[in-house]
């Protein structure tokens, strides 16, 4: 069974996933694009805006992060991610405020802190604002990062674009709620401007130390939060004179505090994560239904379930085994009832949770749903005991 810690930061919600002892990290958990969809679904999933996964180093770091996002694609970094990522360990851990971790990413080393105060201030690096390095094909501006017109949707946006070793673009408004940020969001994403996508961000300047922004995140869509995306709205509303170095930003989720000295300085972010839950994903949530005919799989209930698996071949000449019937995804197509109750297709991986269920008692199955966070209670701070 998958245990996960799920941990929000302004909203922007993560299932955490511990692999630091694992020897593989990366193939132990078994996922791929469609296992995460499937987790992050908030119907039939557990639901999140991503999956984030602490591994063992590789670059001479503490540990590793890779996050996905909800649609399975794989971001260079997150703020609001590795801000969760670092309540989750210092949760994990027992860890006292003044911690600091030096967590490798895609997007190089960043280095998360724990304060006094229970948030998270984060040293993102210095921020990218060469066109080649965002990427995009915006020229370099006056401003001193990449600027420009883009048309979409019939409408023409002044644009500012800005790299956090991921990609970013800035469209400062009168009215940021006035945005149909669905429509705009993701005709921007995708433009040919971006070789990558990008993440995109319409903000509003209430004074030169207050901004409101409402965020479109790559791979993601409209979320209430996006840290790397505050880092860059922040450094590019400077650059343009709209605001100071240091500024609250208000998101859909709740307020950043962003700085930045300048060329050659790293963007600092601060900010809050906290602990939602912990959970166990049961054997064969995650898994594609049974085809009628396939044999039951030779392992115990309490094993891991493949998150994927390949459609059974058809049935050779002189095979006992029926002929395979087309897979039903039961989640959706059988919920006004059994479609198919003569064969069901999905009754391979509801006996497996039967028997999980009848070899276990009540007592056992909230012991494992809660051990993470009994072992939490009794190694460390707690997020709700912070001062």
């Amino acid at each position: 069974m998958l245990q996960f810690s799920k941990y929000q930061g302004l909203g922007n919600d993560f299932l955490l996933l511990d692999g630091r002892d694992l020897e593989d990290g990366d193939g132990a958990f078994g996922l791929d694009p469609e296992a995460v969809r499937r987790l992050c679904d908030r119907r039939f999933g557990v639901g999140g805006d991503g999956v984030i996964l602490a591994l063992p180093p590789r670059q001479g770091g503490e540990l590793r992060m890779r996050i996905f996002n909800a649609d399975g694609s794989e971001p260079e970094m997150c703020g609001n991610g590795i801000r969760c990522l670092a309540r989750f360990l210092a949760d994990s851990d027992g860890d006292e405020p003044g911690r600091i971790w030096q967590v490798e990413t895609l997007a190089g080393r960043i280095v998360p802190e724990l304060r006094a105060d229970g948030t998270i201030r984060v040293d993102m690096g210095p921020p990218l604002l060469e066109p080649a390095a965002v990427p995009t094909t915006l020229p370099l501006g006056p401003a001193g990062l990449p600027q420009g017109e883009l048309e979409v949707e019939g409408h023409t946006f002044t644009v500012a674009a800005a790299g956090m070793g991921n990609p970013h673009v800035v469209i400062p408004v009168e009215d940021v709620e006035a945005v149909q940020l669905e429509r705009f969001g993701a005709a921007l994403e995708r433009h040919p401007a971006f070789p990558a996508r990008t993440n995109v961000h319409f903000v509003q300047v209430l004074s030169p130390e207050h901004l409101v922004m409402r965020v479109w995140e790559r791979g993601a869509g409209p979320t209430l939060a996006c840290g790397t995306g505050a880092c860059a709205t922040l450094v590019a509303c400077h650059r343009l004179g709209l605001c100071h170095c240091r500024a609250r930003l208000d998101l859909p989720g709740g307020p950043l505090w962003i700085e930045w000295a300048g060329d050659g300085a790293p963007v600092i972010m601060s900010g809050p994560a906290e602990a939602v839950f912990d959970g166990v994903v049961v054997p064969g949530l995650l898994g594609e239904p049974a085809v009628v005919g396939e044999p039951p799989a030779a392992k115990s209930v309490a094993s891991a379930t493949p998150l994927t698996r390949a459609p059974a071949e058809a049935a050779t000449e002189g095979s006992t085994l029926a002929p395979a019937l087309p897979a039903i995804d039961c989640a959706t197509a059988c919920g006004n009832g059994c479609l198919r109750p003569e064969a069901c297709s999905s009754a391979e991986a509801r006996a497996r949770v039967a028997a999980l269920l009848a070899g276990r008692s009540l007592d056992e199955l909230v012991a494992l749903a809660t051990a993470t966070a009994e072992r939490r209670s009794l190694e460390g701070l707690r997020p709700d005991d912070a001062a």
